[in-house]
């Protein structure tokens, strides 16, 4: 599916929808969270928050770090703080880390306080993205494609259940911006009319 670019709707339909809720991007590393958010809160004027800079910040640690450290569990509970700390802010655009979703409890609290929004890619996409970095925790692993492929087809029956569901294709990060726009246009008037 292509997207249609130079989106032209109606963004105070969305804010007016939206009213006091976030816009969360949730799913797997390499959908383009961070870099799809920062974009979408510049169309939406609103903050743009990513989660894991935020855990960064408040640990005095890299996220690889607080992982080999104090384990995934650990990280987990420190990342609800975070998340639940940012929900109380004025409403932004907030992009999650890939697990961040599959916690019932911030899932519970994602739900409450805002609409989430799954940005869904292949494996291939995915792998393309993430293989340009080093410092991914959980696919410090022999065969990181697999862990990657196995990630995916464990998490998209949860990421399924945001509010939303947007394609992340390869291609300018524009045109999943405008996707997100359309498909929030389409729930604001499903939700006012």
């Amino acid at each position: 599916m292509t997207a249609k670019s130079n989106y032209s709707g109606d963004a105070g339909r969305i804010e007016a929808a939206l009213s006091d809720r976030t816009i969360a991007l949730v799913g797997l590393m390499g959908a383009g969270k961070s870099t799809v958010g920062k974009r979408l809160a510049d169309k939406l004027h609103r903050k743009f928050y990513d989660s894991d800079n935020e855990i960064e910040k408040a640990a005095g640690l890299a996220i690889s770090d607080i992982f080999t450290l104090h384990g995934e569990t650990e990280f987990r509970r420190g990342e609800r703080r975070v998340l639940e700390r940012l929900l109380n802010e004025e409403p932004h655009v907030l992009a999650t880390g890939g697990g961040a979703y599959l916690d019932p409890e911030t899932r519970d609290l994602l739900r409450e306080k805002a609409v989430t929004i799954w940005l869904n890619a292949d494996l291939e996409t995915l792998w393309r993205r993430v293989s340009r970095r080093s410092h991914r925790p959980l696919l410090k692993a022999d065969n990181p494609k697999s862990v990657l492929s196995r990630l995916l087809s464990e998490r998209a029956p949860i990421y399924e259940q945001a509010d939303l569901v947007v394609r992340s294709e390869e291609g300018p990060h524009r045109a999943t911006v405008e996707a997100i726009l359309r498909a929030l246009e389409d729930w604001s008037k499903a939700r006012h009319g």
